[in-house]
């Protein structure tokens, strides 16, 4: 199997995180099995995350980390997100990032549609959405239809053009057992062995 270009991105604005455990486990044995791989934390990046405006007819310039995420995400074969569920969604910092970046006329082209959605310009890559929270997972689908989980699959990768997308969801991640969490990061050395 050829080694992938893999791009992590930590969707935890902490510097110290889970969500940063589970990821640079995943790093280790992606590169150990022979993939190029680069890791940006949202951490790190310095950025306004308010989009301001309405619609798209005009945006900020971006800032120098939000262009190199963009590189970043052009570069990569493969995309792991790794984020925690903060109140059903995303971290304000990292929907900020999304916001800010994933924008017609590079991540999508609303002057072409088909079945009425914009086409998708960032294909040929595929994703994994890596997503902790403290919701049981039984309780996640039976109640909210794992929301999020679909947003991030469907509305976010899919609709910019990185398909396949795989999920992996860590429950009752806020005081996890340590035998839990090394059950987590098992999972995530094998993910990144497979480049999966």
């Amino acid at each position: 199997m050829p080694n992938k270009r893999i791009f992590i991105l930590v969707g935890h604005p902490a510097e110290t995180s889970l969500s940063r455990s589970l990821a640079e486990t995943y790093k280790e044995a992606a590169q150990t099995s022979g993939n190029e791989v680069r890791i940006t934390y949202l951490h790190d990046l310095d950025f306004d995350a308010d989009f301001e405006y309405g619609g798209y007819s005009k945006h900020k310039p971006l800032e120098p980390c939000l262009t190199a995420f963009q590189g970043d995400l052009e570069w990569a074969e493969h995309f792991v997100l790794v984020t925690p569920m903060w109140w059903g969604g995303l971290p304000a910092k990292l929907k900020g990032l999304f916001d800010r970046t994933l924008l017609p006329g590079w991540a999508f082209d609303t002057r072409t549609r088909k079945m009425g959605l914009p086409l998708p310009l960032l294909t040929g890559r595929t994703a994994r959405a890596v997503v902790t929270s403290d919701t049981p997972d039984f309780f996640f689908g039976l109640l909210y239809g794992k929301a999020l989980l679909r947003q991030l699959k469907g509305q976010i990768f899919k609709f910019i053009g990185l398909k396949p997308v795989g999920i992996s969801h860590f429950s009752q991640a806020t005081s996890p057992k340590p035998e839990k969490v090394e059950l987590w990061l098992a999972d995530m050395r094998k993910l990144g062995t497979q480049g999966k």
